[in-house]
């Protein structure tokens, strides 16, 4: 997890707050600090795919052990992550 400057640990960037994923796209998961949110500590960390959008929240399947899981996380604690082929 990245740290954050003392300057900026209270702010929260709006671009990463209002960011648009499409359903398809791979996400790694991990918490914003910033915003206060129950947020499980198995999900820091972990890389899914985004299923749907419902309201501002979006529902990323992620595989737990041998089980697909959906979890509905707001995108802030959201990354996009570039496959290389």
């Amino acid at each position: 997890m990245a740290n954050k400057k003392t300057k900026q640990k209270s702010k929260i960037q709006l671009s990463k707050y209002f960011q648009k994923i499409m359903p398809g796209e791979i996400v790694a998961v991990s918490k914003n600090q910033s915003v206060s949110s129950d947020f499980p500590k198995r999900l820091q960390g972990r890389t899914g795919v985004v299923d749907s959008q419902k309201g501002r929240y979006y529902v990323v399947k992620i595989k737990d052990m041998k089980k697909e899981k959906k979890y509905i996380i707001e995108p802030i604690h959201l990354k996009k992550i570039q496959i290389q082929k």
